[in-house]
């Protein structure tokens, strides 16, 4: 029997052709939209769950409090993993730290600048269920000259992991290193990522090695099997006590230790931190359009089957006359659809194969389709359960709910209750495709907004190069001095951090205030200003040409003159001390307006400008003109300084639009989907348009004997297909407007939510819509009247 049914359903689908290919052809966008984004979010959801004891690991975080305001920061000092594991015995079983690092190795003659170097403690392979391929994880780190490199990377430097193991890199032109271990490529699905590691003892003397309040490496830690967290959290502020608490009074810092589940690092907080990390409203948000988009699809296939109901109500009239009963009737039809979807789930496979290239390409990282695991397959088969169900079950109750006799007369028509049934499932669909192009627009605004916004700073032709080894560090103001006598540069400026690169929150006594204060610091030279064009509101510049602002003078923002109560005019004069950098007060002799040295998703905060001797980058202003010919100037002067790392620079406008990346990705895929949306919608309403035609054949060519007119036909068979989009319009944009809003919560600086923005989504939808159904009306309403009357 189920043979049969099986039969039947294929007849029945070559039978309708059109029909059938719109349906396929909805459903296998909508399955494969769902298995794009299934993919993702097995991904997501996945991430560090392969480590073997992942729920005893956790990180330990410093929670820190300024003006009132909670946050977190994962770098530690070196000095607690060692004070944990003596403190806590019996409670805490290892404790590793890791300090991400990026290092210059040297292979014979070849020399790499690698930017995945981690420097770990012995037990990082014990804790962590990285898998070697060569090596013993409890003894591979053990010597303080051994080195693990991931398989990719000892292909890349020895051809081949055999070659690569026993072989000695130079790092940093001073380490001899053996290779004792090689690890598989860390998979997609970690928040750690590492090319090259090597043992941590290497930094003994490193100041975040022997100090206690510094940021230097993540500490992780291991919990006995019958420990809990707030077990070992409970004594974490004796502890704190005991090591800090005279450090935490003199430096007016309020800081507390707690532990975070590595399981919740990925979808954590991001504060000062360096890994990856994930956005669940972005995996509901991208769940939800899977949901619509498939959603959509369905729609068509239950208003395409449900308007053939007619042509088959004779078929469906001889068979109860036959004896068929009902139950068996609703099993055909239902087959009928699962055979459907089955055939959409085949060619959505393919077409997944062939999109995923675009879709790591998007994501940034590689997904992979595992065919030998069950979940694809678990996967697929609910699709067509599911799917199959949903979409045929509506179109077989209704089909087998007819009467034998009136099916047979050929007396059988659509009543008004499914007319309005199937018209408020195309109000359905076009209220999701509305709502997606709403959402588009906005976030193309939002960027475009973003990329325009007056930042304060001239961020155009300006060079960043990052002072990330020994010899340009060293060597950073012989570098300097030779490109300020170029000719093709304009001004030169060290500093700590550029905009949209690290700023540091750091305590400061300030004149008047008893309690201490907390605000961004940059530590700048005196070309800082000039170089990123920034305007002084009040008082002067640092400048060489006052032999005190070395060590007496900063600069601050006018939102740091805010917040301490003054005018800019007041805030001259006024003394200011670090209380961890400065031995004395400094003095304001300047006030800078406010510009964006962080993501506009934040409000300009304090900034302290000073002239210490911290520096982590050098901006080149280039003079206008060949630009090229600039990059190579700075290119010849680092090579003479630094001439073993290879010379590596980012434009500040590029370094700008990396802080969006997330958000333009967001924008892209919720691009394509809104047009894969609108198209599937439209493939449903061409065949309403399509079933229209047909059924009003014959009351067209008498319309037309009659005088009508091709345009009076046209909008005849438009209008009520027309109307649902309109009320889809009316639906979707207030949700669209109070979606768009809550998302750009998220920019501290944002775009108006424009009321033309909400009217062109409406215009779009609706003139797509007006084409796919004038497509048919329009041939419908220009055939020869001849052909429709010859029966009559």
């Amino acid at each position: 029997m189920i043979k049969n049914y099986f039969k039947t359903a294929w007849r029945n689908l070559m039978k309708s052709k059109v029909f059938s290919f719109i349906n396929i052809l909805g459903l296998t966008i909508g399955i494969t939209v769902c298995m794009m984004i299934f993919l993702f979010i097995m991904n997501e959801f996945s991430v560090d769950r392969f480590h073997k004891n992942n729920d005893r690991i956790f990180r330990v975080m410093r929670g820190i409090e300024n003006d009132g305001k909670q946050g977190s920061v994962s770098y530690l000092s070196g000095l607690h993993a060692p004070a944990l594991l003596n403190d806590f015995k019996g409670e805490i079983v290892k404790a590793v730290r890791i300090n991400k690092n990026d290092d210059l190795l040297t292979v014979g003659n070849r020399s790499f600048h690698e930017k995945k170097v981690i420097d770990v403690d012995p037990d990082f392979f014990d804790l962590f269920s990285f898998p070697l391929i060569k090596g013993n994880a409890a003894t591979v780190l053990k010597d303080l000259n051994s080195v693990v490199l991931t398989e990719t990377t000892a292909k890349k430097y020895f051809g081949s992991i055999e070659n690569a193991m026993g072989k000695v890199i130079e790092m940093d032109k001073s380490l001899q290193l053996k290779v004792t271990g090689i690890a598989k490529d860390v998979p997609s699905n970690s928040h750690l990522y590492f090319d090259v590691v090597v043992p941590l003892v290497n930094y003994k003397d490193a100041g975040w090695m022997k100090t206690w309040i510094s940021n230097g490496v993540f500490t992780y830690v291991l919990l006995d099997p019958k420990v809990s967290r707030k077990q070992v959290e409970s004594h974490l502020p004796q502890y704190m006590e005991k090591y800090l608490g005279g450090d935490l009074r003199k430096y007016g810092f309020h800081w507390t230790l707690f532990l975070t589940p590595l399981k919740d690092i990925y979808f954590g907080d991001a504060t000062f931190d360096d890994v990856k990390h994930g956005d669940k409203t972005v995996v509901y948000i991208f769940l939800s359009i899977a949901v619509l988009i498939l959603l959509i699809a369905c729609i068509n296939f239950m208003n395409l089957s449900t308007i053939r109901a007619v042509d088959r109500s004779k078929e469906v009239g001889l068979r109860k006359v036959l004896g068929a009963l009902r139950n068996s009737l609703i099993w055909q039809f239902i087959g009928e659809s699962v055979l459907l979807t089955t055939i959409s789930c085949i060619l959505s496979v393919g077409l997944l194969i062939l999109v995923m290239p675009w879709l790591n390409q998007l994501l940034g990282y590689t997904l992979t389709v595992s065919w030998n695991a069950w979940p694809i397959y678990l996967f697929l088969v609910g699709v067509i359960i599911v799917v199959g169900f949903l979409a045929g079950s509506y179109p077989a109750f209704f089909l087998s709910a007819f009467s034998p006799i009136e099916a047979i007369k050929g007396k059988l028509k659509l009543g008004k209750g499914g007319a309005t049934f199937r018209q408020a499932l195309v109000v359905v669909q076009f209220s999701i495709s509305v709502f997606l192009i709403v959402g588009t627009m906005i976030i193309t605004k939002q960027m475009r907004y973003v990329k325009n916004k007056q930042l304060g700073y001239n961020k155009e032709q300006t060079v960043i190069v990052n002072l990330d080894n020994d010899d340009i560090n060293k060597n950073r103001r012989v570098f300097k001095t030779d490109l300020q006598n170029q000719s093709l540069i304009q001004s030169v400026s060290l500093m700590s951090g550029e905009p949209g690169g690290f700023f540091d929150s750091q305590m400061f006594d300030v004149e008047d205030r008893a309690e201490k204060w907390n605000a961004r610091t940059e530590f700048a030279d005196f070309e800082f200003v000039k170089t990123l064009g920034l305007k002084i509101i009040a008082g002067r510049d640092l400048s060489a040409s006052f032999p005190t602002d070395t060590m007496d003078a900063v600069l601050i923002n006018r939102t740091a003159a805010a917040k301490l109560g003054w005018t800019p005019q007041q805030a001259i004069g006024k003394w200011i001390q670090n209380t961890v950098r400065d031995k004395a007060k400094r003095h304001v002799v300047g006030v800078v307006a406010d510009f964006n040295f962080q993501s506009l998703k934040q409000e300009v905060e304090p900034l302290i400008i000073s002239p210490n001797t911290d520096r982590r980058v050098v901006l080149i202003k280039l003079k206008g003109g060949n630009i090229q010919a600039g990059i190579n100037t700075i290119e010849k002067q680092y090579k003479k300084v630094a001439s073993a790392y290879p010379f590596e620079y980012k434009f500040l406008d590029e370094q700008f639009n990396d802080l969006y990346k997330k958000d333009l990705r967001q924008q892209t895929i919720l691009s394509v989907f809104a047009m894969l949306a609108i198209f599937v919608a439209c493939l449903g309403l061409f065949g309403l348009a399509s079933f229209t035609a047909t059924k009003r054949f014959k009351e067209i060519g008498v319309r037309k004997v009659l005088g009508s007119s091709v345009q009076g036909i046209v909008v005849l068979l438009s209008k009520d297909l027309l109307r649902p989009v309109l009320i889809a319009s009316c639906i979707a944009l207030p949700v669209g407007y109070w979606v768009m809003n809550k998302w750009l919560q998220n920019f501290a600086y944002k775009t108006s939510l424009s009321w033309w923005v909400f009217g062109l989504a409406a215009l779009i939808t609706f003139g797509i819509a007006l084409l796919t159904v004038c497509i048919k009306a329009i041939r419908a309403a220009i055939a020869n009247p001849v052909k429709s009357l010859r029966t009559e």
